[in-house]
């Protein structure tokens, strides 16, 4: 990893005054949840049927000694957070310029077209955000747009900041290496879009920033990107690494190493303080942001698992311990028909 973070990176601490995304409608009503009987899972419940879900885990087990070595080595990761950095890309250079240009109210549409004629793949992005059919069935089936200031308007200062987020993060889960990786990358990136979707509905009624909500949304996975690249290298090809006290242990570790590295790329405290609470431990008087980025966590992997067909979306194991605005935020992270 590039050292020269600082001046990339400080423009994430000057974000301020999230946004709602403008989300599809609720595909089912919330309001017909079923009554559930028994306790809803823990947490840890959820991360050992998703890590093995991602991992297509067959059921040979690894040795305990094998495992060990493992987190030994996501361990020193985690205590040295540049070298886990290292596992990952740094940002689209382009993008802290043009984050600057959106923290300015008045900012110009003809001058954010013009720096965003800079990327090729970026107005690509924004060509098809602005197209997806969300936008348009609001006026009446409108023709596409294909005017990059008519774009900007219509996705609107926050749409284009959520954007603007999402493309910088890419990069970081779509680096591939070795096959396991090639596997849980694109998953672990959709699952991230999904937290990052849910922690900014989540938030207001919280009380939280929304778009720091969001930023720790994208950013919770980055631990869990190393963590698999590291397994990737180092597990034997005849069985795999997944007792539910290692899987306990990846994520703790995965955690610990997505703060450091936010705090290395100078995220606000208020996102990495968010990210180091919403773990496996985290309790209803954690501070507004941890909450929203826990139930989001909890609600993206639940989502995945319906969508990929592990549960039916009303299994009890999916259901049970959500309420009304829970479930109205799982319909909306189901996967675009687009």
């Amino acid at each position: 990893m590039h050292m020269g973070l600082d001046s990339k990176m400080g423009w994430i601490g000057k974000l301020l005054n999230g946004g709602d995304e403008k989300s599809k409608p609720a595909s089912v009503t919330a309001a017909a949840a079923p009554e559930m009987t028994g306790p809803p899972a823990t947490i840890a419940e959820i991360d050992a049927i998703y890590y093995r879900w991602l991992a297509a885990a067959g059921s040979a087990q690894a040795s305990k000694q094998s495992e060990q070595q493992i987190l030994d080595e996501l361990t020193r990761l985690a205590r040295e957070p540049i070298a886990g950095a290292a596992l990952v890309p740094r940002i689209p250079a382009i993008i802290p310029q043009l984050m600057r240009t959106l923290q300015n109210e008045n900012m110009s549409a003809a001058e954010l077209s013009r720096q965003l004629a800079q990327d090729v793949l970026l107005v690509a992005e924004v060509f098809r955000e602005a197209n997806r059919p969300c936008y348009h069935s609001r006026y009446n089936a409108s023709p596409s747009i294909n005017n990059m200031e008519g774009a900007i308007m219509l996705l609107g200062q926050n749409g284009m900041r959520m954007l603007l987020a999402r493309v910088a993060f890419r990069p970081i889960v779509s680096m591939q290496s070795g096959g396991l990786t090639i596997r849980t990358a694109p998953l672990i990136w959709r699952q991230s879009e999904k937290c990052a979707l849910a922690a900014n509905l989540l938030a207001p009624a919280l009380q939280a920033n929304a778009f720091d909500a969001y930023l720790a949304g994208l950013m919770a996975n980055v631990g869990l990107v190393v963590a698999f690249r590291l397994i990737d290298q180092m597990h034997a090809p005849d069985a795999f690494p997944q007792s539910d006290a290692f899987i306990a242990q990846v994520f703790a570790q995965a955690r610990i190493l997505s703060v450091k590295i936010a705090e290395l790329w100078e995220f606000p405290e208020s996102v990495t303080h968010a990210i180091g609470q919403a773990g496996a431990e985290a309790h209803a008087d954690a501070d507004p942001q941890a909450q929203a980025l826990a139930q989001g966590d909890r609600l993206s992997k639940l989502r995945m698992l319906v969508d990929t067909g592990r549960f039916p979306a009303d299994d009890p194991f999916v259901m049970a311990g959500l309420g009304k605005a829970d479930l109205q935020v799982f319909d909306k992270l189901a996967d675009d028909e687009e």
